[in-house]
């Protein structure tokens, strides 16, 4: 670590001993790395953002449109925890320390530590725990219903069709490609908007004994809820699953938002939003194991709509 952001990280935190740094994970594509900062008498999340000289994307997305995502992306989060993370009852985010960037081109977001308050990941979740996740995103987004997403990406999601116009390229399914920006005009021109987490899989949902918390806000922004909604069932269940939990999970969602207008509109857009992933997917990964029945089933629906 640099004696730069070293300074900073002991300033912010008003600690004077950095004891040791553990490495969490590598962040996508070769672009930094997260880390636990162990302090003298505390510990914090370090999220280091460093872009490379060379990407190496999992799936060979690599080229300039790919990486000014990404480096928005950061950006985005860092205007996230800055100036629009509220602390939210039933739907807990972690706290801003520190922010920055350095002289070698590096930079980064502290953040509060969330396992100090007991919030651990999860690999696989019972049904309780998606409960959970699912009144997180309703009480989040019955929060963020009506608000300005300046600073945020104005459409949320890292699928979001204008960002993705490489996949839409190369993407087979010739009637899905000609419908793609009725899907994502119909999804757009809703009513009822809020800010939508964007990436809100399990591997982005931490477990306590009585909540759950979520982190990885880079594709923040504004849209309907229930695109969070499809796309985190997409991450717990596969498609016998969701064909039996749909409308339980609708339901339990739905009562937790509170809120009659929007349910209406959302109800409805749920396969819109589906069809709108399912669209991002078979030109990213065809063959990923989510283009399953039922994601077809959605796909269908909507064509036979338009």
């Amino acid at each position: 670590m640099n004696p730069e952001l070293e300074q900073a990280i002991l300033k912010s935190t008003g600690c004077n001993q950095i004891k040791d740094i553990q490495l969490i994970q590598k962040l996508w594509s070769g672009y930094g790395s997260l880390n636990r900062i162990i302090l003298n008498d505390k510990t914090a999340i370090l999220k280091l953002i460093k872009f490379p000289e060379s990407a190496t994307h999992p799936r060979g997305w690599n080229n300039d449109l790919s990486h000014l995502r990404k480096e928005r992306s950061y950006q985005v989060e860092m205007n996230w925890y800055e100036n629009q993370n509220q602390l939210i009852e039933d739907a807990y985010s972690p706290r801003l320390i520190a922010k920055g960037s350095s002289e070698t081109g590096e930079r980064w977001i502290l953040l509060e530590d969330l396992q100090e308050k007991e919030f651990f990941p999860k690999f696989s979740i019972a049904k309780n725990d998606i409960v959970k996740c699912l009144k997180w995103l309703a009480n989040f987004h019955s929060y963020y219903l009506g608000h300005d997403t300046n600073g945020l990406w104005p459409i949320g999601t890292y699928w979001h069709l204008d960002t993705r116009p490489d996949e839409l390229k190369v993407l087979e399914d010739s009637e899905l490609k000609k419908a793609a920006p009725l899907i994502d005009q119909k999804l757009n021109s809703a009513k009822y908007k809020t800010f939508v987490h964007g990436d809100a899989k399990l591997a982005n949902f931490l477990f306590n004994d009585t909540q759950v918390a979520a982190v990885d806000f880079q594709y923040i922004g504004g849209g309907v809820g229930i695109k969070d909604v499809a796309y985190f069932l997409s991450s717990v269940f596969d498609e016998s699953e969701l064909e039996d939990k749909e409308e339980e999970c609708l339901t339990v969602y739905f009562k937790e938002l509170n809120n009659t207008d929007v349910e209406k509109e959302w109800r409805d857009l749920y396969p819109w939003a589906w069809c709108d992933f399912y669209r991002f997917l078979q030109g990213w990964a065809p063959g990923h194991y989510k283009l399953n029945s039922y994601s077809e089933k959605m796909k269908n629906k909507v064509l036979s709509w338009i």
